[in-house]
């Protein structure tokens, strides 16, 4: 199974940045589907981003779109999550997710796909 961890995460002030970053302990990132999901408190876990095997296809929350920007370094065996212009109500645990696909070249959107999940990490925007 592969293993995710996440990192970068923390408290920022509205209008500010932060670049989560998710470790795999995989070589071949490449056959893998990946994604970044949030939920915040009382609310059901949302695809904030997500990206193909191929890393030619994206998919964005409309909230968050032209503000995020996920990418993948496949030698690092890493993939991460730019945040900007961070807003109150990107507050949320951020989840970075993957799933094996060797084929597909399609980006997945419901969290049912993933079978590889990191633990989660804290963002907090506020001032």
């Amino acid at each position: 199974q592969l293993r995710l961890e996440e990192s970068g995460g923390g408290l920022v002030q509205p209008g500010g940045s932060l670049t989560l970053s998710c470790a795999t302990s995989e070589f071949t990132l490449s056959s893998y589907a990946i994604a970044w999901f949030r939920q915040a408190p009382g609310k059901v876990r949302e695809a904030v981003s997500a990206l193909s095997n191929r890393g030619d296809s994206a998919y964005y929350l409309p909230s968050v779109k032209g503000r995020f920007t996920i990418s993948r370094d496949v030698f690092k065996k890493m993939f991460y999550l730019q945040m900007n212009s961070l807003k109150v109500e990107d507050t949320a645990v951020y989840y970075c997710a993957a799933k094996s696909d060797t084929y597909s070249g399609a980006y997945f959107k419901e969290p049912n796909w993933y079978e590889n999940w990191g633990q989660g990490i804290q963002v907090t925007v506020s001032s």
